[in-house]
């Protein structure tokens, strides 16, 4: 279990299987876009203020998608879940970030 530590507002609601689906406003307007690359650098950005120590698995987040977008292909969905679960399970930072990995995670078709 994991508990985080909200500077500002947020809501959500519990979904099928136990998940908790979290809310939060974010002011950034990169958070605003359902480009997933947008959001992946804006999610390097915030991290590298607030945690840089998860930056790099944000940057390979950005680099999977810019690649799939170089050679036409869909990104690796499994290595995309994999750095996002591990930014979201180490992150302390505040609710912007939470809700960033659960917008990118939806942009690129996670059940987020």
């Amino acid at each position: 279990m994991t508990t985080n530590n909200f500077s500002g507002p947020t809501f959500g609601n519990f979904g099928d299987n136990g998940t908790f689906h979290m809310n939060a406003p974010v002011n950034a307007p990169a958070a605003q876009s359902s480009d997933p690359v947008a959001l992946a650098a804006e999610l390097i950005r915030q991290l590298r203020a607030e945690q840089p120590e998860l930056a790099p698995q944000a940057e390979q987040v950005h680099r999977e998608l810019v690649r799939a977008g170089e050679h036409n292909r869909q990104a690796d969905q499994g290595r995309i879940r994999g750095w996002l679960e591990t930014i979201q399970a180490g992150s302390t930072t505040t609710s912007g970030v939470l809700a960033l990995v659960l917008s990118l995670g939806r942009a690129v078709g996670l059940p987020m």
